[in-house]
């Protein structure tokens, strides 16, 4: 009998990110109301965040094989 592959969840896929250390990283959530904000924290908002490490166990069975 063969051995079962664990699948990729997608939509984890297209929204994390894995470095080459094994942490990941998620997008802000900021898409809309810019205009009224300071162009220092829209720079922030572009740049991506660690995740907290009580969703990183949850991640870890969502990406097993990391991002292929």
């Amino acid at each position: 009998m063969p051995k079962l592959k664990m699948k990729t969840h997608k939509g984890a896929k297209k929204r994390f990110k894995v470095t080459a250390s094994g942490k990941f990283l998620q997008q802000r959530g900021v898409r809309g109301n810019k205009r009224n904000r300071p162009s220092r924290s829209q720079r922030a908002w572009g740049k991506d965040q660690p995740v907290s490490p009580t969703n990183r166990r949850m991640l870890q069975t969502a990406l097993p094989y990391g991002l292929e």
